[in-house]
């Protein structure tokens, strides 16, 4: 496994994120805990999951399943950096009592401690904010952010879904009250046909020295080899996948995506995450295996490096913006 620092902090991390989503809905615990096994056996070291994973009226499954892991033992713990965040509602029945959601510091302090006790640690070294609260002034975050790191249940800060003007509101304000260093990192939407957060937010976070972590590398699926999958009698595309699919343009720009790498010899899926781990910016893609297996592909991506031509090529079929703000000013 490659290592490298999580943005401006002295913090090194795996270059794939584990994404822990499926663990529960999808993936039941005993195998959510072999995947975590052979993840750290493999040298990923950074965990991501969030409180309201699990859905629904099993809200917070998930990060009880990786508590259940970490109680295994075996420095399962400390050999993680373990990555939660706050801001949904967690009630089952989808109605939020009144400072049961966002990001107001009584529900911090709340949520803080109610993913603490499910997945049985002292500490969340990466604890992000999942959206951004449109009725909470960053320097009431900052404030609850302070005092948690004082009490040691918090380490670092990130951001997730963030506009680029949102990291530099909430860095800004942190840098004019001082006492916390600000966001670490941004987990955002990336990938080779969803490349809008080269825009702002890319940009944005590597002006503030945030480490970049791109959620859907595979675009749900898209750039998994999916039309060669459904021609071959296999799982059919659904949800972003299908939708983008639906759009003939679309649909002829991933064929040519998967003709390329067929070309070539290489997976679509490892191709995707490879030119992901190429993006300036990028600390790692959050990689959700459901399966050993697809972890194992996950992996090989680390060890692909793609030649300057490959590059050129997928670059003429997933054309970026541009550069900021050339994009769209000019």
């Amino acid at each position: 496994m490659k290592y490298t620092q999580l943005g401006r902090t002295g913090l090194k991390v795996s270059r794939l994120v584990l994404g822990t989503m499926n663990f529960g809905p999808q993936t039941d615990e005993a195998d959510s805990h072999a995947i975590m096994d052979a993840a750290l056996d493999a040298g990923i070291n950074f965990f991501d999951t969030a409180n309201v994973y699990g859905w629904g009226e099993n809200k917070g499954r998930t990060e009880s399943i990786i508590g259940s892991w970490f109680a295994k033992g075996g420095d399962r713990r400390d050999k993680v950096v373990l990555a939660t965040k706050v801001y949904g509602n967690m009630g089952a029945d989808g109605e939020a009592w009144p400072n049961h959601d966002k990001l107001s510091a009584v529900n911090i302090r709340r949520a803080v401690d109610a993913s603490l006790k499910r997945l049985g640690t002292d500490r969340i070294d990466v604890y992000q904010f999942h959206h951004i609260d449109r009725d909470t002034p960053f320097d009431e975050i900052w404030q609850a952010v302070d005092v948690l790191i004082q009490q040691g249940k918090i380490l670092y800060v990130g951001s997730s879904n963030f506009p680029g003007y949102k990291i530099a509101q909430a860095n800004e304000t942190a840098a004019r009250r001082g006492g916390t260093i600000g966001l670490v990192s941004e987990q955002c939407l990336y990938n080779l046909a969803e490349r809008r957060a080269e825009m702002e937010v890319i940009p944005a976070a590597r002006d503030y020295g945030l480490g970049v972590i791109p959620w859907s590398p595979l675009h749900g699926g898209l750039l998994g080899g999916v039309l060669k999958k459904q021609a071959e009698g296999g799982r059919r595309a659904s949800g972003r996948a299908a939708e983008t699919l639906a759009d003939p343009t679309a649909r002829a720009q991933i064929q040519a995506y998967e003709d390329l790498l067929d070309k070539h010899g290489i997976e679509p899926g490892e191709a995707a995450l490879a030119w992901l781990l190429t993006r300036p910016g990028v600390t790692g893609p959050i990689v959700g295996p459901r399966t050993a297996e697809q972890l194992a592909s996950a992996l090989r991506a680390v060890e692909l490096e793609l030649s300057e031509e490959m590059l050129t090529s997928l670059d003429e079929i997933f054309p970026g913006p541009g550069p900021s703000p050339e994009a769209f000013a000019w």
